[in-house]
């Protein structure tokens, strides 16, 4: 049996697959995110949710830059 060239693409289920990894991951980190914010607010006493808006945009960004890493990896 002969093997793949190294040139043949991928097939087109592995960047499915690994592109809608990218949403789960982004939404699994912005919630965790979130509820540890609300809850440090909560224990904190603040009318401002602060810190779950700091940790929501810090997680997005952290998220985004990796999401462009990879991209740009391939």
């Amino acid at each position: 049996m002969p093997r793949p060239a190294p040139s043949d693409p991928k097939p087109p289920y592995n960047s499915f697959v690994r592109y809608s990894g990218f949403a789960f991951q982004l939404l699994g980190g912005i919630g965790v995110a979130g509820w540890l914010g609300y809850k440090l607010d909560e224990f904190l006493g603040l009318s401002f949710p602060a810190f779950m808006l700091t940790f929501i945009l810090v997680t997005l960004a952290g998220m985004l830059y990796q999401m462009y890493q990879t991209l740009n990896k391939d």
